[in-house]
């Protein structure tokens, strides 16, 4: 408003002849210049190096990023460095830098969680992709990236019309070790390759700009939460004082896999340090964690940032250091570059004058941050000149983008159990199709948490409507379901020709900050399936909707019963990937990307112990369907179609040998593994040729999941997955499918020292019931 009034002032002076004091046309005429010198704007949102603000080095496009993020650092006062160390950083107006706001969400979609993001009457909704956990059940490398690409041009879209940032805080990669854990939904589940191959592909999608340069980005991504990171809330321990305490082995082949590959994989650009210790020490003061491992082993070309108010919880709530500025040193020294939160704004200038850190320090992270705004195009002028600078409203919720969306939940659903005669319902047979349960008609439900608004929802009550006549009842009141209204579901499902029961969770039991206590179905939903299905005159299809798994085996063996389908979280077109399913135009291929458990393994396994290989002494059973001993509800991987797939072995050798120098140890002693080295494994690598065939009457997309079970030497996993794909076959059809597998990468295991090893002895590969020794010599 200041600047109506000045020249409001001057205008009238010279329409009515008057003269123009001099201070006064002095300050208006540096005002002018001041305004086309710095920020830019372009749909209301401001841009850096527009007008006269361009002819400094840093807005030179043709110099070197790192020089000019160089000549950027060197301009800037410490208090004016400060700002940059925080999610809402600062603007320099005498450098024409606007305002950014670090933070932004994408977890399965553009999010409105997070001050970076918002939707308005311009761009209302996003597609919403179903939660990771079920994309993850798709199996399928292609699909995880294609989602990618799809969210990060919605995010430029919505960037150009400034609702958006240009970083985004996704994905989350943790390991999901426990089903217990509120926040499993939003990883691709247990197993390290899965998470590994998700977070890379998924990263690669949000990142890679249509040109291939890896020193542009498209958006930024990072990957969440490093490291050890998988307990929220669980009998009164929380995540903000849990210290995990983990065996070098379980770090370096559970933990750590998946970090290490979106950043050497994926080239990620962010990396976010969690809330917890790890023996002992907070992850985002622990230089080793940072520094020398994200930063120094895996070449991180990018920021590492704190979980929001991470310095603070460790100060406050960890009392890992006796002052805020001793933390926010700590967190500088130790690599951090970037605080979600206030801390490092409050106090970092008091560390630096307390000689706790240097100005040095400041500088080498802010570089770091403004490399990465600089490889956005950041500093490149206006954002509508350049690449990616068409995109706008149009290119949100296009109709491509919403089939994808339901493709995604259709590949990912996982048929658990199907008596014949069942599965697929016929769309003509069936005249009235009774649909019963807490989350029959649900909407908000489908997308999980860390969303954003969807295009539009199709819910499942909708989805199966649109094919045949239904009736509804919700039988509880919510999903918690503390009364089953029974009387009500058993009559609809006593007059229907079937029944899909529609049933799960919410986020009010599992989610961020709420971990589970058991696996049982919540409340009376139990009650209330086994009664509808004893009611019941035509086949009953229970659809589970949740994150983690469930102890349903009164449900898996109920012959009343008929099929189980697991949903996941399914995304805004959950409801009709649902019905595609269930009448059977669409056929399942999904396989669980967890282990499903029976109660009584939480019943004697801590959250707390994150131990992941089995101790017979104590009794302990181990974690995940790699060390876990004990009996499962649903395995790892286990997933049923509407046909049979049959596997025949094409190719594959019996034997391999390893070469080693003359002198080597192992020649004259019995050696269980040898050291990975890069010398030694170059070019040890074989292929494996799998025949498959679809014997069934329906065509449609098998997952081929490759396995090794290694020689037992260190502790070694029972087994572990070596690679999988996805395979389209029409009725009787029959395809190829060929794995590579890198000895050294696919056959090698951690030893107790977290080194990683080649097994000497015989590895069994198995896809399915087929199995193959394969030999492992020197």
């Amino acid at each position: 408003m200041a600047s109506f009034f000045f020249f409001s002032s001057v205008q009238n002076r010279v329409l009515q002849n008057r003269a123009v004091p001099k201070a006064l046309l002095c300050f208006t005429l540096c005002y002018i210049l001041m305004l086309s010198f710095c920020m830019s704007s372009v749909s209301g949102q401001s841009f850096a190096c527009g007008g006269g603000s361009s002819s400094f080095p840093f807005c030179d496009k043709s110099l070197a990023a790192d020089a000019r993020v160089a000549d950027l650092v060197k301009r800037l006062t410490l208090q004016e460095k400060i700002t940059f160390l925080v999610n809402s950083a600062g603007s320099v107006s005498r450098l024409g830098i606007p305002k950014y706001e670090w933070w932004s969400e994408a977890l399965h979609g553009v999010s409105y969680v997070g001050p970076g993001t918002k939707f308005s009457n311009v761009v209302p909704g996003a597609t919403s992709f179903p939660q990771p956990i079920l994309t993850a059940a798709s199996f399928n490398n292609s699909l995880y990236e294609a989602i990618g690409r799809v969210v990060s041009t919605e995010a430029r879209a919505m960037y150009n019309v400034g609702l958006a940032g240009l970083t985004f805080w996704s994905p989350n990669i943790n390991i999901f070790r426990d089903p217990r854990w509120g926040r499993g939904q939003e990883t691709p589940g247990e197993d390290p390759l899965l998470t590994s191959n998700y977070g890379s592909g998924y990263v690669r999608g949000l990142q890679q700009t249509d040109s291939g340069d890896k020193n542009r980005l498209k958006v930024a991504a990072c990957c969440k939460h490093y490291t050890a990171y998988d307990l929220d809330n669980w009998k009164g321990t929380d995540r903000y004082h849990f210290n995990a305490v983990v065996t070098k082995q379980d770090m370096d082949d559970t933990f750590q896999p998946p970090f290490k590959s979106c950043v050497l994989d994926g080239n990620v650009a962010s990396v976010m340090c969690s809330y917890n210790q790890v023996n002992g020490i907070p992850t985002c003061a622990d230089p080793n964690l940072l520094s020398g491992v994200i930063r120094g082993e895996w070449k991180l070309n990018g920021y590492i940032v704190t979980d929001c108010d991470s310095i603070d919880v460790y100060y406050k709530n960890q009392h890992y250091t006796k002052t805020p500025e001793e933390a926010a040193a700590k967190a500088i020294l130790a690599g951090l570059d970037l605080n979600c939160g206030s801390f490092l704004g409050q106090y970092t200038e008091g560390a630096v004058k307390g000689g706790l850190v240097t100005e040095a320090a400041i500088d080498k992270a802010i570089t770091n941050n403004f490399g990465t705004l600089m490889r956005l195009g950041f500093f490149d002028g206006d954002p509508s000149k350049q690449p990616y600078g068409h995109l706008g409203p149009k290119d949100v919720c296009t109709p491509q983008n919403q089939e994808l969306a339901r493709e995604t939940a259709r590949q990912g659903i996982v048929l658990l159990k199907n008596t014949p005669g069942s599965l697929p319902l016929s769309p003509t047979a069936i005249k009235s199709l009774a649909v019963i349960g807490p989350n029959g008609n649900v909407t908000k439900t489908m997308i999980g948490n860390y969303e954003g608004t969807p295009c539009k929802y199709t819910t499942p009550l909708q989805g199966l409507t649109a094919v045949v006549p239904t009736t509804f009842v919700a039988g509880c009141a919510d999903v918690a379901c503390g009364t089953a209204q029974v009387d009500d579901a058993t009559k609809l499902a006593a007059a229907a020709d079937a029944t899909v029961l529609i049933v799960g969770e919410n986020q009010s039991i599992e989610t961020e900050s709420h971990d589970r206590i058991d696996l049982h179905l919540p409340g009376q939903q139990t009650l209330l399936i086994t009664e509808v299905a004893k009611a019941s005159k035509g086949p009953v299809i229970l659809v589970i909707m949740s994150g983690g798994g469930f102890d349903i085996t009164f449900a898996k063996n109920d012959a009343k019963i008929t099929s189980i389908l697991w949903v996941g979280y399914p995304g805004e077109a959950g409801g009709a990937a649902i019905a595609d399913v269930i009448f059977g135009f669409y056929n399942p291929s999904g396989r669980l990307p967890m282990t499903w458990y029976p109660q009584a393994y939480v019943d004697k396994v801590p959250m707390t112990n994150m131990n992941m290989r089995p101790d017979p002494a104590s009794g302990y059973p181990g974690r995940t369907y790699r060390f876990y001993t004990g009996d499962t509800v649903y395995e790892f991987g286990y997933g049923i179609s509407y046909s049979t797939f049959n596997h025949r072995l094409v190719r594959a050798p019996k034997q391999v040998s390893i070469p080693l120098e003359e002198d080597h140890v192992c020649h004259s002693s019995s050696c269980q593994s040898l050291d990975v080295v890069e010398e030694r494994c170059q070019n040890l690598d074989f292929d494996i040729h799998l025949g498959v065939k679809n014997m069934g009457k329906m065509s449609g997309s098998h997952t081929v999941l490759l396995y090794s079970s290694p020689p037992s030497v260190h502790n070694s996993p029972k087994k572990h997955l070596l690679g999988f794909e996805k395979v389209f076959l029409s009725s009787q059809g029959e395809a190829l499918v060929k794995f590579n597998v890198d000895v050294c990468k696919h056959l090698s295991v951690v030893d107790e020292l977290g080194s990683r090893k080649v097994a000497l002895g015989d590895h069994v590969l198995h896809v399915g019931d087929l199995k193959q020794t394969l030999s492992v010599r020197i």
